[in-house]
């Protein structure tokens, strides 16, 4: 021990206990100084201050210290908190970070639980406010996504000849007919079909081609909105009857054959 400078004569007595275990600590570890700082996360400048009385060893450096000499850490940290109160009553505490080390190490013992407990409260109400906003914005983009989906869907189903239904929502659309006569066969200018299935209830185009060609017949349908109604229904069921089709009301490849060929009146 006689290479260690003395300790100030001012320093309590509790806090030269402390000093005195680390250095021992440190002895028995046969460890540099720059050794410790590498093992502790201090650099070898602040040991240097530790172990020569001019700056109280912050808590995890003490416990830091007891790992590596090997001895048991909650009876050296009781030393240090009893150190450490005494520190504070002789002089204003000076404990330092370490190198590299996060800021939190810089606050004392005494201080540190308040300002703890004032900035986990701090980053708790961030992180409510951010998983609110979050949640906000992710409900959006599903209902967004299921809104598209839908319109895909929709778009899909009339492409493939399967015209939607009838919603709440609908909102009437009036067609014009544009009639032509190509190979044999009239056309209104508003799908070519000649096998899509319609029934009541169905909206979209092809309807609309249909009560064209109906109305072409002589059989008015009502208006030529593209929405199979009750009026629409009637007339297929009477082409269907006129042409000795069944009757059925539902628009499909015979009645199209029907509404395309029929000669006009």
């Amino acid at each position: 021990m006689s290479r260690w400078k003395e300790l100030p004569a001012e320093l309590p007595t509790e806090v030269h206990q402390l000093i005195v275990r680390l250095r021992r600590l440190k002895d028995r570890s046969e460890l540099s100084t720059r050794q410790l700082a590498t093992k502790t996360g201090y650099s070898a400048r602040s040991w240097q201050r530790y172990l020569n009385g001019r700056s109280l060893p912050p808590r995890e450096a003490v416990e830091a210290t007891a790992r590596v000499g090997g001895d048991d850490p909650t009876r050296l940290l009781v030393l240090h908190e009893i150190a450490a109160e005494r520190w504070a009553q002789g002089r204003v505490v000076s404990t330092e970070t370490p190198e590299g080390a996060p800021a939190m190490r810089a606050h004392t013992s005494t201080g540190a639980q308040p300002y703890g407990r004032y900035l986990r409260a701090v980053i708790m109400a961030g992180a409510v406010a951010l998983v609110l906003s979050v949640s906000a914005v992710l409900l959006l983009a599903v209902r967004l996504a299921d809104a598209r989906a839908e319109l895909a869907d929709a778009r899909a189903a009339r492409s493939a000849g399967d015209p939607a239904t009838v919603s709440g929502s609908l909102v009437p659309v009036a067609y014009t007919c544009r009639l032509e006569q190509r190979d044999g066969r009239w056309y209104a200018g508003l799908s070519r079909t000649t096998d899509a299935i319609l029934a009541y209830t169905y909206v979209g185009p092809e309807v609309a081609e249909a009560q064209c060609l109906l109305r072409r017949t002589g059989i008015p349908p009502g208006d030529i909105d593209g929405i199979f109604g009750p009026k629409t229904q009637r007339a297929v069921e009477r082409i269907q009857k006129r042409d000795g089709l069944v009757v059925d009301g539902v628009i499909g490849p015979h009645t199209w054959k029907s509404l395309r060929e029929a000669a006009p009146k």
